[in-house]
């Protein structure tokens, strides 16, 4: 009988910060959640993402801890406790064990990395590689502006323009990417701290290296995002993000207004589609 009354598992493809939004918010919202991770996330925007808890083993966000497992078998103890379990598993191969009611692919690599709606009941796919009506449910844009957060029942995504959405003026300078390939390495500030997520930056001042190779800021803001000290970086990998606006400094570890968009879109999408289908999700 505990076992009937158990409710179904919602895996969430991804745990980086748009990802991280989804998770958050289903995971309030009463829904038992699973995430799968690639072996080596690359988030920059650590201090907002549950993948952290890859490299740490746990990680929190808005006051909810996910807590890396090492098998499915360990996931429904892991969600008991009120916490979400997250699975190095790159290709969401828990599925088979776990059979999922819905899976949400929230990788957002632009393209579709495996997802099907032979993978659970319900399937929702973010942003651009998917199309609703084939290989999965329903999608939800995730391009900033008027739709963002839209579900998508037939269809695509706008597509990737390969342009970040623009905040207050700014918009390809706001995105650092790597000079060169090696392993990056954090820099002392002029207060002998070592330069993080949170930290006002000045235009061209130093803000890292990447192997022999120097880092500089491109616009005067807030250092929101810096992919993780040690990581092993390819040229051309994003590796660091400026907010120009200096009042976000207070908001670096928590949620963006993007992804909590999304996440709002996936909620409704869930909802919707169950209803449809007369599932149980909560």
């Amino acid at each position: 009988m505990e076992q009937e009354n158990r409710l179904p598992w919602v895996l969430v493809r991804g745990a980086g910060d748009l990802a991280t939004g989804v998770i958050v918010r289903l995971h309030r919202c009463g829904f038992k959640v699973i995430a799968t991770e690639s072996a080596n996330p690359s988030a920059i925007r650590r201090r907002a993402a549950l993948c952290e808890a890859v490299w740490q083993g746990t990680a929190q966000v808005e006051g909810v801890t996910c807590r890396r497992i090492e098998c499915a078998e360990q996931a429904e103890a892991t969600a008991q406790a009120g916490e979400v379990p997250l699975l190095v598993d790159e290709h969401a191969a828990c599925a088979t064990k776990l059979h999922p009611a819905a899976v949400v692919d929230a990788i957002l690599a632009k393209r579709n990395l495996g997802t099907h709606c032979g993978m659970a009941p319900i399937t929702i796919g973010l942003g651009p590689g998917f199309t609703a009506g084939q290989d999965v449910d329903a999608v939800v844009e995730t391009m900033r502006g008027h739709h963002l957060g839209r579900i998508i029942r037939q269809g695509a995504a706008a597509p990737d323009t390969g342009v970040p959405g623009v905040i207050a003026g700014y918009a390809d300078e706001r995105v650092i990417h790597a000079p060169a390939s090696g392993a990056m390495a954090f820099v002392t500030a002029e207060t002998g701290q070592l330069l993080d997520i949170g930290a006002l930056v000045r235009k061209g001042q130093l803000i890292a290296r990447v192997g022999d190779a120097s880092v500089y800021a491109t616009i005067d803001g807030v250092l929101r995002g810096l992919i993780r000290a040690g990581y092993p970086v390819k040229k051309g990998l994003k590796i660091a993000d400026i907010d120009p606006r200096p009042e976000q400094a207070a908001y670096c570890d928590t949620v963006s207004d993007k992804a909590r968009a999304i996440g709002g879109g996936v909620v409704e999408a869930l909802l919707e589609i169950a209803r449809e289908k007369g599932l149980r999700l909560l």
